[in-house]
């Protein structure tokens, strides 16, 4: 009995132990399950969708001026106005859900054209050498010269205010990120096998980078990018708070901290509540891209499984 007792016990410890094992492998294998993938990702959708729905979702319009209900503190479920007004009567909460379209719409534009020109001319780069990787990278050092802001304030005092301006303002340096590491990425794909013996059955160049380097790049630009997302808010916000970004008629994050300022000791939820929006959406999109990483990275996945 007593050595049945310890086989039992000691089956028990092990499947225990096995258990254990199984559940620490299944979550590093599903990092989408983890916390940061669940909130991250949830509130990236949450501002997606209210950000594409601001008309119908906003109690009122955005720039209507109530002149008789300037700086009401935030009324919550008792008033007209959940989070208050500002020093023109406009409703807080409506601009800041308005704000969001203009800050997501940005942040990807941003994204999608900063990383089709890294990505093309990193892989262009990396594949090609010689003289045309000489040329690129010089071009590369050239701008990465400049500091990013200051690179976007002057392009933005020269072309003036306007989203296809602050577009091409933050395009202009955050491109070079991708094209950096992708270029690493495309010098050591062009020495593999799977390579040379596409160029020995006499397939073009442009039918390489298209068909068989792209496609293994897409995963390290997706996580570039997410990253770059966060930051190209930030950016966005902070040059619409120097009045460089958006006109001053469309409601942003960034003009409403700047509006802000005269009143930061007597209406403090004139710039807390934008704020709140810049750092949750920032968190969100790194605790997004965070999650992206440990899903994509295959050294990471070997360390898991190890």
């Amino acid at each position: 009995m007593k050595l049945a007792k310890k086989s039992w016990n000691g089956t028990s410890a092990a499947t225990g132990h096995f258990a254990q094992a199984k559940r620490g492998s299944w979550a590093g294998q599903h990092p989408w399950m983890q916390a940061k993938a669940v909130v991250g990702g949830l509130i990236v959708c949450a501002l997606i969708v209210i950000g594409t729905l601001s008309p119908w979702i906003a109690p009122y319009d955005p720039g209507k001026q109530v002149l008789e209900a300037t700086l009401k503190e935030p009324q919550w479920f008792d008033g007209a106005h959940f989070l208050g007004t500002d020093s023109l009567g406009r409703d807080i909460l409506s601009r800041i859900i308005y704000g969001a379209r203009v800050s997501l719409l940005v942040a990807f534009a941003v994204v999608v054209i900063s990383g089709f020109v890294g990505v093309t001319l990193g892989a262009i780069s990396g594949y090609f050498g010689g003289k045309i990787d000489f040329t690129i990278q010089k071009l590369v050092e050239v701008v990465w010269a400049f500091p990013p802001l200051l690179l976007a304030i002057t392009i933005l005092a020269f072309l003036g205010q306007g989203l296809f301006n602050l577009i091409l303002a933050l395009v202009a340096q955050r491109w070079i990120q991708y094209c950096r590491v992708v270029r690493g990425q495309a010098l050591s794909l062009k020495s593999r096998d799977f390579v040379t013996a596409t160029r020995a059955l006499g397939a073009s160049n442009q039918r390489i980078i298209r068909r068989h380097l792209l496609p293994n790049l897409v995963q390290i630009s997706l996580v570039i990018g997410t990253f770059s997302m966060a930051s190209a808010i930030i950016a966005e916000a902070s040059l619409s708070f120097l009045g460089l970004g958006v006109p001053p008629e469309i409601p942003t994050w960034g003009t409403m901290l700047a509006d802000s300022r005269s009143y930061i000791s007597t209406a403090w939820w004139l710039a807390l509540f934008p704020g709140l929006c810049i750092f949750l959406t920032v968190l969100s999109i790194n605790l997004l891209g965070d999650a992206i990483r440990d899903l994509l990275d295959p050294r990471l996945k070997r360390t898991v499984k190890g």
